[in-house]
């Protein structure tokens, strides 16, 4: 598996010059490395921001699976959408408030038609909420369907 954790840097992160606000680290609470966040006080409602992981070298007619955990914490604060390069305009993953504030995992089946997938995008759209985050972390792309739960 390709681990695309932010803490270990291995991947290609790139912040996308068109949007309104920058994904920014935030420090776990036990410390073992950060996540990426968007605190609900930046930007105004229906705000962009966009955090794109390019790939380099998945193969053609092959599947992937895309793994990471997420966080909607506080009241309003927004949408989270996953897109991959070759579907620009619907997002494959969507999700738009947690029942709690508890880390969850989301799943991404990704398969690699003749068109490769070379880049996946986490954009986060602001809502009214002024307090909690939109969080992102542990990111790992596996060859082959997603595991079951």
């Amino acid at each position: 598996p390709v681990d695309c954790s932010f803490s270990r840097g291995v991947c290609d992160w790139k912040q996308d010059a068109d949007d309104d606000f920058d994904w920014n680290p935030a420090d776990r609470d036990r410390g073992d490395g950060y996540y990426m966040a968007v605190p609900a006080f930046v930007g105004h409602k229906r705000d962009m921001g966009r955090l794109k992981l390019l790939l380099t070298d998945l193969k053609p007619k092959t599947s992937y699976c895309l793994i990471f955990t997420y966080r909607l914490a506080g009241e309003r604060v927004g949408k989270l959408r996953v897109y991959l390069t070759n579907k620009k305009h619907t997002p494959v993953w969507e999700q738009d408030k947690g029942k709690d504030e508890r880390w969850r995992t989301g799943k991404i089946e990704i398969f690699q038609e003749a068109e490769t997938t070379n880049s996946i995008t986490f954009e986060s759209e602001r809502g009214k909420g002024k307090t909690g985050e939109i969080a992102v972390d542990n990111v790992i792309l596996i060859s082959g369907l997603c595991p079951e739960d």
